[in-house]
């Protein structure tokens, strides 16, 4: 490498001291400006450490034109806010750990990193130490056997400090985000190096701990990790009793012991691992000349040399997985921070005002009756279990153009309308966003149950109406009318603009507006069956109506009655989680493996390849295309499926393709 990457340090705590340590005898690289939020704090930090420049503010920091590459290390709840803006200004990131509170956190700070084309890496350094290789060598070799238990610990008294970091609930204390976060990523990488992959997340964790009563965090908390393999860990760590923070992994040949796994020796000194097969105890010495926190900086700057936005040692997806799994800790525990309860969710993630992406995609369109936009892609709200989580998948569709939200009465038992309606309230954005309720789900599909529940729905959602409501099952056994007058009565109150029905066939449909015409009263102006270009064999849950058929896109089209598409990309079957050899999805196989189905996700594999993109977007521009009003329900776990289901909006076709992909008689 001819230049050395030049670092600028991102606050002046204990950790920036000892990383600014650590890259003045680094290989590869050096240091440039550090930055604090005051003159005086910079300025003493730069003078102790040897650093050319010192920046009174954040903001100037990120501004210097000479820092490359960014460490970030104020307190975890601050990691999001900074990294967002590194990212903006161009800096690649290390980011201290833990990377944030949550997996929310880190999909948001991941997300711009990626957005921008920076480097985002989680400072674990001792991932970066060659003991870490030589226990992933040792893991792989086989000299173990199969491993079937990993122990591992990292706990210490700090001794109770409200005013300490450690202790304050606002600071995310305790011991699972500040250091119980490295036997979890331990585990995770050996588990990994057995499966010949970089790391697996657990399938199972459960836990337990102890809060304390004042500030409410972990002083002690335990858990077990079980894993697809078989592999079962268990983890340990404290902020209030010293433990041996030492690593043992167990096989069914023999044992390895790691004495010092978090804080291996450096500059020199040895690392011991001891390794015991057949009763036959072998010193294994390890040995660094470098700096421990000079390995993680230039293992970024060898990274970045090479062309990469990601470091081996700790990816990406490896911090995703990490936080997930420490989010499953913490529950197990029943540790949640004040400032994730949805209440108190009054943030963004990056301590901003929610704003429009300049290349916000996400197209609208008016339907009768109603006087805001609805979005082409709606955003169903059914999956989220954090209010965290939920916003950073909210925000972010918001951010992209999205402007209409669908969720249900019977969703999560009212979790998901709570949750919506903290977000809509909080963000301030009820007279902008559309919201589609629905209620009367079978068993209780009947005009007395449907107020019953607009009315708990309203109440959770903290608005006065839906701007369309939809009945969530039909009930034939109910005429058309008492229906009808029902939900006119519900218009005249106010609190619904435009009601649907969601899985009703459509002679009920024409037979409810063939009622309301009559009576003079509003009909049903929107219907939300599914519709994909994979056809639904076999329906999804009881009472499930589909659309996809020719004679029903015929109906469509005559009518041209908006329809709300659920599952419109056939729940993955046009991912490569589908295949004629691929039996292990019960919905997938139950639902949608034909003949036909197949030979259309063909079409779409071949259309896709000649326009260059996925074939799921090709499947859901097929629902985008027809020649009737279409809105297609999308529900993302993650941002990044949400921006997988905007390649869909680049992708345009034509009538006879149209044709084409649904087995019609048309060829392209």
């Amino acid at each position: 490498m001819s230049t050395k990457l030049g670092w600028g340090i991102l606050a002046t705590g204990r950790i920036a001291g000892i990383f600014a340590q650590g890259v003045a005898r680094s290989q590869h690289s050096r240091l440039v400006a550090v930055g604090s939020r005051s003159a005086e704090s910079a300025g003493r930090f730069a003078k102790e450490f040897g650093v050319p420049r010192a920046h009174g503010s954040y903001e100037a920091l990120l501004a210097d034109p000479e820092v490359q590459a960014v460490y970030i290390a104020t307190p975890h709840p601050q990691h999001t806010e900074w990294v967002v803006k590194a990212a903006e200004a161009g800096k690649h990131i290390l980011c201290e750990k833990p990377a944030g509170l949550n997996h929310a956190e880190a999909m948001v700070m991941t997300g711009a990193a990626r957005a921008h084309g920076v480097l985002f890496m989680e400072a674990f350094m001792y991932r970066c130490h060659p003991q870490t290789a030589k226990i992933v060598e040792i893991v792989r070799s086989g000299v173990l056997g199969e491993i079937r238990l990993v122990q591992a610990a990292f706990g210490f008294n700090a001794g109770f400090n409200p005013t300490s970091r450690l202790w304050a609930n606002a600071a995310g204390g305790g011991g699972i985000l500040d250091v119980g976060c490295y036997p979890v990523s331990m585990s995770r990488l050996i588990a990994g190096a057995m499966a010949g992959a970089p790391f697996l997340n657990p399938v199972e964790v459960t836990g337990a701990g102890q809060l304390h009563p004042e500030t409410g965090v972990d002083i002690v908390a335990a858990a077990t990790l079980k894993f697809a393999t078989g592999l079962v860990a268990q983890v340990s760590t404290s902020v209030g009793v010293t433990q041996d923070s030492s690593l043992r992994i167990y096989g069914t040949a023999g044992m390895l012991h790691v004495p010092s796994p978090w804080i291996p020796p450096s500059d020199g000194a040895e690392a011991r691992l001891t390794l015991t097969v057949n009763g036959k105890a072998e010193e294994i010495a390890v040995v660094t000349t470098s700096a421990l926190y000079g390995l993680e900086a230039d293992a970024v700057a060898v990274a970045l040399a090479e062309g990469h936005r990601e470091v081996p040692a700790m990816t990406v997806a490896d911090t995703l997985g990490n936080l997930a799994t420490l989010d499953q800790w913490r529950t197990a525990v029943g540790l949640v921070y004040e400032q994730e309860k949805p209440e108190n969710f009054t943030h963004t993630h990056a301590r901003r005002p929610l704003r429009r992406r300049p290349d916000a995609v996400i197209p609208s369109a008016m339907i009768a009756g109603l006087a805001k936009p609805v979005s082409r892609l709606v955003m169903g709200c059914d999956n989220q279990a954090t209010m965290p989580h939920a916003a950073a998948v909210w925000d972010d569709y918001y951010e992209r153009g999205g402007l209409t939200f669908d969720t249900a009465y019977v969703y999560g038992n009212g979790l998901q309308e709570k949750l919506l309606g903290q977000w809509v309230k909080h963000r301030g954005l009820r007279g902008e966003v559309s919201l589609i309720a629905k209620g009367a789900h079978t068993p209780f599909c009947n005009p007395a149950d449907m107020a019953r529940e607009l009315e708990i729905s309203l109440g959770r959602l903290q608005t006065d109406h839906a701007d369309i409501y939809m009945l969530h099952r039909d009930n034939p056994d109910v005429p058309v009318g008492e229906f009808v007058d029902a939900l006119n009565e519900q218009v005249r109150a106010g609190r619904i603009r435009i009601f649907g029905g969601s899985n009703w066939s459509f002679d009920r449909l024409a037979a409810a507006n063939r009622y309301a015409k009559r009576k003079g009263l509003q009909g049903f102006g929107v219907v939300s069956n599914n519709f994909s270009l994979a056809h639904m064999v076999n329906p999804v849950w009881p009472g499930c109506v589909a659309a996809s058929d020719a004679e029903s896109r015929r109906w469509l089209k005559r009518q041209q009655l908006p329809l709300f598409a659920w599952s419109s990309q056939a729940r993955g079957f046009f991912t490569d989680r589908a295949g004629r050899d691929k039996t292990g999805d019960w919905h997938l196989t139950h639902c949608w493996y034909s003949d036909d189905n197949f030979a259309r996700r063909e079409r779409a594999i071949e259309l896709a390849r000649r326009k260059g993109v996925s074939p799921i977007a090709i499947a859901a521009a097929y629902v985008l295309h027809q020649p009737f009003p279409t809105f297609a329900l999308i529900g993302p776990r993650f941002i990044s499926e949400t921006v997988s289901s905007l390649e869909c909006l680049g992708v345009t076709l034509s009538a006879r393709e149209l044709a084409w992909l649904n087995l019609e008689r048309e060829r392209v």
